[in-house]
């Protein structure tokens, strides 16, 4: 069965991913236009991309709270996207005053700071590892060299909404394996 208009509400809620890709097709003009709206002209793409990304995740994770039909599922899509552009826009707040003291703070790490870092850099790359090779591309092309999703597709002849799609169960396969290693 092929998700459409009729049924997308009910695959995903059994967590099929052709009902995330209807509603990333569908919903993406809406997700974007809310994140944009909040966050404003100061933040990049890419950290706008990725906000509409945990946007996607977090309605993925919450489907099965889901109660209502086509027109009740976009107004909670969008309560979703302003809440978490909302956060989104706290944290990068709190991050933005952090990182003034942080690099203040990095000339003056200790070895074994520095030793921490570094492995934590090692334990991420190992995760990354564990990806597909195709997956393992696009998050080293998103997350160390900072490309566009756009561009991503582009250089790989992927559609967006496919990049979009692998980062989002990429993220989510990392984020278990994390939980598992803890």
């Amino acid at each position: 069965m092929r998700c459409d208009e009729r049924n997308y509400i009910e695959r995903l809620k059994k967590k099929k991913e052709d009902a995330l890709e209807y509603i990333v097709d569908k919903y993406l003009g809406l997700v974007k236009g809310t994140v944009c709206k909040v966050l404003g002209p100061k933040y990049q793409s890419g950290e706008i991309e990725e906000c509409i990304n945990d946007v996607f995740l977090a309605v993925w994770n919450h489907a099965n709270q889901f109660e209502g039909d086509g027109e009740d599922f976009k107004k909670w899509l969008y309560k979703i996207a302003k809440y978490q552009a909302i956060d989104y826009y706290r944290k990068m707040g709190k991050r933005d005053e952090v990182s003034l003291a942080v690099e203040s703070l990095v000339q003056g790490l200790s070895t074994e700071d520095q030793v921490v870092l570094q492995e934590n850099k090692r334990e991420l790359a190992t995760f990354i590892h564990t990806l597909q090779p195709i997956d393992q591309k696009i998050f080293a092309m998103k997350y160390f060299l900072g490309v566009k999703s756009d561009e991503i597709a582009k250089q790989l002849g992927l559609t967006r909404t496919a990049v979009d799609n692998r980062v989002f169960r990429g993220k989510k396969k990392l984020a278990e394996q994390a939980t598992m290693n803890r």
